[in-house]
């Protein structure tokens, strides 16, 4: 299968930008990601704005991202021991399911006139916690899709497709917003799930994971499956290294919480302009996606990874203390390119160097860095926010993550170190 040839073929230097897309059943997860995305993608902008304009509170939106984060960090390491046992496209199946049905609730609930914001909270949370069993088995199934040679083209146009739908997603839903309302955002969304769902149902690779050699020692639901993730983890330095680095960075310099607060008090934008805020960081990515997906493998991806993660913080820095609408869209933009470039080789080293019978479960660990430090940065972007304003918030998370990146490169030997 393909995945045997990802643990014994050579990794070509240059690759076709587009080459994983020959691979049919990658073709199906790709495209039904892409419809799914932007509809996620519209009803997290939209959540985010109907939690303001009914609270008009800073702290409001950072208890979002506490929705969005306990649940990832609590049941992440669980879906990842699933992913490891049971079969990952009927996984994912329940799991897209799950999340339609959360967007078809608060659809409904808010069509009849919603004053309340704990019937938001409630059904992100739950998605979240399903969103936490979807992931692992996601990217655990990715590796059998395609090739070796073809992996970092995958997970850059991976990459690329979520930054469509984040280019796409915001900005739809601010002109929805503006004339319909969230309820319809929440109802498009409901509906996009059917494009994941129907990928998945027609793809011919099996979703069951590969056994061990030693059957008696394959992995099950228990708690010692658990344990051999997180020992796994442990013991791999590079692993651990980019999982730290990539929790510091986003937690400290999370700043799309507070893009409301941006739009409407300090550029005075409004709704529309609020979803081309949202949208930048998207539209950065895709550009760097592109060209990672071009280039194909390269060789000091590790030293990349930090200076990418140091320009990150850089460009956060520069849109916290911006008063222009064009040029806060640049350094939007320009975070978004860097995340992008450290995602890709961050989420390449760790799918490569984890064998495939326990990848849900080092993707179950990792989650709880890549997903809770976005979100619980949040909360801390919103609190900081609400004490000291959304600016200073904005730079001071910003000078912690180059401080990070600076630390990482002196400190992690393995990762500054680490060729393709």
């Amino acid at each position: 299968m393909p995945d045997q040839s990802l643990a014994s073929e050579p990794v070509n230097k240059r690759t076709p930008a587009f080459s994983s897309l020959r691979h049919r059943d990658f073709r199906l997860l790709w495209g039904g990601q892409i419809v799914s995305v932007i509809g996620s993608q519209m009803q997290s902008a939209a959540i985010n704005w109907h939690i303001y304009l009914l609270t008009g509170s800073p702290l409001a939106l950072g208890i979002v991202g506490a929705c969005r984060a306990v649940p990832i960090i609590v049941c992440s390491l669980a879906g990842g021991v699933v992913a490891d046992v049971v079969d990952r496209r009927r996984l994912m199946m329940v799991t897209q399911s799950v999340m339609l049905l959360c967007s078809a609730t608060l659809a409904l609930i808010t069509f009849h006139g919603l004053t309340k914001i704990w019937p938001i909270l409630l059904l992100t949370a739950i998605a979240s916690a399903a969103w936490a069993f979807d992931t692992p088995a996601r990217q655990s199934l990715l590796p059998m899709l395609v090739p070796r040679e073809d992996f970092q083209n995958a997970v850059s146009l991976s990459m690329l497709m979520f930054q469509i739908g984040m280019v796409t997603g915001p900005p739809l839903a601010g002109f929805v917003l503006a004339s319909h309302g969230p309820a319809f955002v929440y109802a498009v969304n409901a509906a996009s799930f059917l494009a994941m769902l129907t990928g998945i149902a027609l793809m011919h690779t099996s979703g069951k994971p590969e056994k061990e050699a030693d059957e008696n020692s394959a992995p099950r639901i228990s708690w010692q499956a658990l344990v051999e993730g997180l020992q796994f983890v442990w013991r791999t330095p590079i692993i651990v290294q980019t999982m730290t680095l990539d929790f510091v960075a986003t937690f400290f310099a999370s700043a799309n919480q507070l893009l409301p607060i941006y739009a409407k008090d300090i550029l005075d934008v409004g709704a529309r302009g609020y979803g081309f805020l949202a949208a930048a960081p998207a539209a950065g990515a895709i550009v760097a996606g592109l060209v990672m997906a071009r280039m194909g493998a390269f060789k000091k991806q590790g030293l990349t990874v930090i200076v990418s993660v140091g320009f990150y913080g850089a460009a956060t820095i520069a849109f916290g203390v911006s008063k222009v609408f064009w040029f806060s869209l640049l350094m939007l933009a320009a975070t978004g390119a860097a995340d992008t470039v450290s995602t890709i080789l961050r989420q390449t080293i760790r799918q490569l160097v984890t064998p495939n019978y326990i990848r849900g479960r080092m993707t179950s660990v990792n989650m709880i860095f890549f997903m809770g430090g976005p979100q619980l940065g949040e909360v801390e972007a919103g609190t900081v926010a609400q004490l000291i304003g959304a600016p200073l918030s904005v730079v001071t998370g910003g000078v912690a993550c180059l401080l990070a990146a600076g630390f990482t490169f002196v400190k992690a030997k393995s990762l500054r170190q680490y060729e393709s």
